[in-house]
């Protein structure tokens, strides 16, 4: 008797560049649409996401939905979260160095859901696929 997997299926997406340091990127599954731009300290004009902005909201995104998937599959009752990154880029050759990341938890979470829920956040998807050199110091608050 086999255990092999089926192959993964993949998510396509695409890309459309009209203008110099401007993409259109578009989710083949949803068709939702998504811009960047080139950061201004970089040559453009900072009008929106620049690629390296999205890897930051990709890991905020990321740990806060695998949190909720988790809760939702224990049964835990998660309310309203909010949370902000802030990307550090080391100096030439231009890289991302640090994401600093703050999460606000709702309130009324057993200390044992909380440990939880902090690792599952630590340890979602985009965080395991970003180089170790990335530093990603991850801060949880509490209002009780």
């Amino acid at each position: 008797m086999s255990t092999q997997q089926p192959p993964a299926t993949g998510v396509v997406m695409t890309l459309v560049s009209h203008a110099q340091f401007k993409t259109q990127l578009t989710h083949g599954p949803s068709s939702a649409g998504l811009q960047t731009e080139a950061p201004r300290d970089n040559g453009g004009t900072g009008g929106s996401f620049s690629p390296t902005d999205l890897v930051g909201a990709a890991l905020m995104s990321c740990a806060v939905t695998t949190m909720h998937l988790f809760a939702s599959r224990e049964g835990i009752a998660l309310g309203e979260i909010r949370a902000k990154v802030e990307k550090r880029m080391t100096p030439p050759p231009r890289r991302i160095g640090e994401l600093v990341l703050d999460i606000q938890m709702p309130a009324g979470l057993s200390a044992e859901h909380r440990a939880r829920l902090e690792q599952v956040g630590r340890e979602c998807p985009v965080a395991r696929s970003l180089h170790p050199e990335v530093k990603l110091p991850l801060t949880f608050s509490y209002p009780d």
